[in-house]
């Protein structure tokens, strides 16, 4: 099967489809809790099968979340290779490559600015806080001298 312009826009593709279907994943193991917890007749394995790497019985819960899982992967992967989602991804990809990305050492200096700004902030609003506590202790008698 050829997609649409397959060899522009890869990467944000890519990153798209595998970002969408792990949270497909988290909502098909979300629903398969759900049926276990709710729904008692899809709980019991089937015929005692397990799933030999992951050790998951085969439930009626489980083929229901699996089918799911399935079919919406595969709708995902069909409605990416649509020509106007594959040009917004295409145009995404491009404008990402103009950008200027900041250098190792700039992101380990702002943050290192960004975290020592915290810091210091911190101790302030500390102080602060020890200074009213005290001082409204104080007004309103109840400090102890």
């Amino acid at each position: 099967m050829r997609t649409y312009k397959e060899d522009q826009g890869r990467l944000a593709r890519m990153f798209a489809f595998w970002g969408l279907v792990f949270v497909i994943l988290y909502g098909c193991t979300f629903l398969h809790s759900q049926l276990v917890q709710h729904v008692t007749s899809l709980r019991p394995a089937i015929a005692d099968l397990v799933i030999p790497v992951v050790g998951i019985a085969v439930s009626g819960a489980f083929l229901i979340s699996a089918t799911a899982f399935v079919v919406l992967a595969v709708w995902l992967l069909r409605w990416q290779a649509k020509p106007a989602i594959a040009d917004i991804l295409i145009d995404t990809e491009s404008e990402l490559r103009k950008s200027t990305w900041p250098t190792f050492t700039n992101v380990v200096n702002s943050t290192i600015v960004v975290v020592s700004f915290v810091l210091v902030l911190m101790g302030f609003l500390a102080l602060v806080d020890w200074f009213l506590t005290a001082f409204f202790a104080r007004l309103l008698g109840l400090g102890g001298s």
